[in-house]
């Protein structure tokens, strides 16, 4: 399979490194689209907040399918780490070093951020594991690298991990797609076929993504790209629509006073020590870094932790909401989240 001159995936190891970078790459973006909820009124932008906390939830279910594809093969997700929180802005870990992910609030730069993440694969787009134009080739490049392997291994060779670090639906029910255990070639398909048809829609030549809308359960669900498009238009994809018409349907208004400018990837090192931003902003980075803990703990062999983790979450909104009612002090924007690594010895 042509894999556009990257390296082939036909060892386990390099099976394991990759769908490491695939949870580094799915945890890549839940800072951005976190801020971007966050920043919203959602008594005055409900049909927005919506849209992206539905992605958000979709982003973490991702991430648990990755840990799971992982844990199945015998490797060990590594999530309470440095690398999961590099500087803002920074590229998609092993992406395309021109797409970067930033931390700003809902608008037309978040939107133009989030459509360049999600864009689909053209549908002859080859596979490519490494430097990856789109996500979706990202994905090909694993599943033809399992292929591989299972066809010179055998597949009990190769999905030797310990079922019981599974997550299953008991641990983790979003409401937004179905977390999958994996044990063999047909269930690690699943789970990626789920990853990416959730993001740029199912035979990446449709709209839809085969799930029905978790706000709106009567109406078929579009995939994230869409979903951005949906944001970006006002207006939503109806049934005929597609990727070429765009969407026809209902009107998706967005009220601007109902969006809190947050200053654009904000760092604690731009206030001073004892300042209330500096403490709340470091009060959230030691809340996001005990999700990570959780979230490790959870995809190494403790899968009922994600109760505590989905907790974490709950603090980390509160948290972030006050952060963008304090003014920044530049009489423009108000402060923000910095999702900074606090190393395990220095947290409260």
């Amino acid at each position: 399979m042509n894999t556009s001159g990257a390296p082939a995936i036909d060892t386990l190891d390099d099976l394991r490194r990759h769908l490491q970078w695939a949870i580094e790459l799915e945890h890549a973006t839940i800072p951005p689209y976190l801020c971007a909820l966050y920043s919203l009124d959602p008594t005055r932008n409900t049909e927005a907040a919506q849209v992206i906390a539905s992605v958000f939830v979709e982003e973490m279910l991702h991430m648990a399918l990755a840990a799971n594809l992982l844990n199945a093969v015998g490797g060990e997700p590594r999530i309470d780490a440095p690398e999961m929180l590099p500087a803002y802005p920074y590229p998609l870990p092993h992406g395309d070093r021109s797409v970067l992910v930033d931390l700003v609030p809902f608008g037309s730069e978040a939107l133009e951020r989030f459509l360049a993440i999600e864009k689909p694969a053209s549908a002859d787009a080859p596979p490519e594991s490494d430097r990856y134009t789109t996500i979706g080739q990202f994905y090909a490049a694993i599943e033809a690298g399992i292929q591989t392997l299972c066809d010179s291994m055998g597949e009990d060779a190769v999905f030797c991990g310990d079922p019981r670090r599974q997550l299953h639906e008991v641990h983790f029910s979003s409401g937004g797609g179905t977390i999958i255990p994996i044990h063999d070639l047909k269930s690690a398909l699943a789970a990626l076929a789920e990853i990416v048809e959730q993001g740029e829609g199912a035979s990446r030549t449709e709209v839809w993504d085969g799930d029905k809308d978790v706000f709106h359960p009567e109406r078929d669900e579009v995939a994230h790209y869409y979903r951005f498009v949906e944001l970006a238009r006002g207006r939503r994809f109806q049934q005929g629509d597609t990727p070429q018409s765009g969407p026809t349907g209902e009107l998706l208004p967005i009220d601007p006073d109902g969006i809190a400018p947050m200053r654009p990837n904000p760092h604690t090192a731009d206030y001073a020590p004892d300042s209330e931003i500096r403490l709340a902003q470091e009060e959230f980075n030691n809340t996001y870094c005990l999700l990570l803990y959780l979230l490790d703990d959870t995809f190494n062999g403790s899968p009922s932790q994600m109760r505590d983790a989905v907790a974490a979450m709950y603090a980390l909104k509160s948290q972030a909401q006050a952060l963008m009612r304090m003014p920044s002090g530049d009489g423009r924007t108000t402060a923000g989240p910095t999702f900074e690594y606090v190393p395990p010895e220095q947290r409260i």
